[in-house]
């Protein structure tokens, strides 16, 4: 069975605000992924809580730039038949600047990390991102 247009239009537009989102990190622009998600938007990360809306979102963003500086490398999006799920599979390449709370003590420790996410989309916008990373193999690169 072939792709129609719209199937494929609809690919193309989810495959390329996956991207916009994954270089607006990789420059550190918070307000264009903020742009790239809806006001609702549900955030998990495998080894934490979820959080629901873009403040929370951006406080876990301010967070995570407090704590690390990190660019992902060799992106690869995936997007299903209707552009309504993606997924990403990257790899982190970064640099732990301060300590978090239950972690090793950070001192400037560089690490790569493979990890990935899963994305729903809705109305053109981000409303999942769902992150995967093994926490273990990180913690065993910092502390090392």
């Amino acid at each position: 069975m072939s792709e129609n247009a719209s199937e494929s239009t609809a690919r193309q537009a989810t495959a390329a605000l996956i991207r916009r989102y994954y270089d607006a990190f990789n420059s550190g622009d918070t307000e264009t992924m903020l742009d790239c998600l809806t006001d609702d938007i549900m955030h998990d990360v495998n080894q934490g809580e979820r959080r629901e809306g873009k403040e929370k979102f951006k406080a876990f963003l301010a967070r995570m730039d407090h704590h690390y500086q990190e660019k992902l490398e060799d992106i690869v999006v995936l997007v299903n038949k209707d552009g309504e799920r993606a997924a990403a599979e990257f790899n982190v390449v970064g640099k732990y600047l301060q300590s978090e709370p239950g972690l090793p003590e950070a001192n400037g420790q560089t690490y790569k990390l493979p990890a990935g996410a899963y994305f729903a989309i809705r109305d053109g916008k981000i409303a999942r991102v769902t992150t995967y990373y093994n926490l273990t193999d990180w913690i065993a690169q910092v502390a090392g």
